[in-house]
C-alpha cells in the first residue's frame, strides 16, 4: 500500500476523516517539539504547544487548501501560536534555541577536543540569545529543521529570496557576535 503523503492525509481530515489527524500528529510531533523547544527551551511548555497545533488544526482545517507543503503550512500555524502563546512572555525567561541538541565526539579520549567543543558551544549559545527572537527563530527553522527557504517563506510570508536574506543576515549577525565573544 502506497503511504500517503501529508497534504492527502490533511484533505481527508478536512473532509471529516478525523482518524487521519492522528498519522499527521505522529509525523509531526518531534519536529514541531524541536521547533518549539528550540525557541523557548522548556519541555512542558513546548509538549502543550505541539498539542496546540493539532488543536488548531481541528478547528481550522477548513482554511487547508492542499495546494503548497503542508509543513509550509502547520509550521506557520506553529509559529502563531508560539507568538500568541509568548506575546507578554518576559525576554529574560528565554532560554537559547541550542539547549536541545546533542553534540559528539568521534574521539571521546581527546579530553582537549571535548573541552574545545564545549567551551565553541557555551559560545554559540551565548551568542544566538543575544539575536533577536526573529533571527533566532529562522535559524532554527533553516539550518536546525531544515525547512526549505521556499517554505519559510510561506511561514514567514514573504518571499523565497527574502527568506534567504533574512537567513544569511540572521547568520551574519550571529557570526559577529560569537567572534565578538571570542575575544572576551
Amino acid at each position: 500500500m502506497q503511504a500517503l503523503t501529508d497534504n492527502s492525509l490533511m484533505l481527508k481530515v478536512k473532509s471529516g476523516d478525523t482518524d487521519k489527524l492522528g498519522l499527521l500528529y505522529e509525523r509531526h510531533k518531534k519536529r514541531l517539539f524541536g521547533f518549539f523547544y528550540n525557541m523557548n527551551g522548556n519541555p512542558s511548555i513546548s509538549e502543550d504547544l505541539v498539542q496546540n497545533v493539532f488543536i488548531k488544526i481541528l478547528k481550522y482545517k477548513h482554511t487547508f487548501t492542499g495546494e503548497g507543503s503542508f509543513d509550509a503550512w502547520i509550521f506557520k500555524m506553529a509559529r502563531n501560536i508560539y507568538y500568541d502563546h509568548f506575546k507578554n512572555y518576559n525576554k529574560k525567561n528565554n532560554t537559547d534555541a541550542l539547549s536541545s541538541m546533542e553534540y559528539r565526539l568521534e574521539d571521546s579520549d581527546n579530553l582537549d577536543s571535548k573541552m574545545e567543543l564545549t567551551d565553541n558551544m557555551v559560545q554559540l549559545r551565548t551568542a544566538l540569545s543575544k539575536i533577536s527572537p526573529e533571527k533566532r527563530e529562522i535559524l532554527v527553522l533553516s539550518k536546525f529543521k531544515e525547512i526549505g527557504y521556499n517554505e519559510i517563506g510561506e511561514i514567514l510570508g514573504c518571499s523565497e529570496g527574502a527568506a534567504k536574506v533574512k537567513a544569511h543576515r540572521a547568520l551574519k549577525d550571529l557570526k559577529t557576535i560569537f567572534m565578538q565573544l571570542d575575544k572576551i
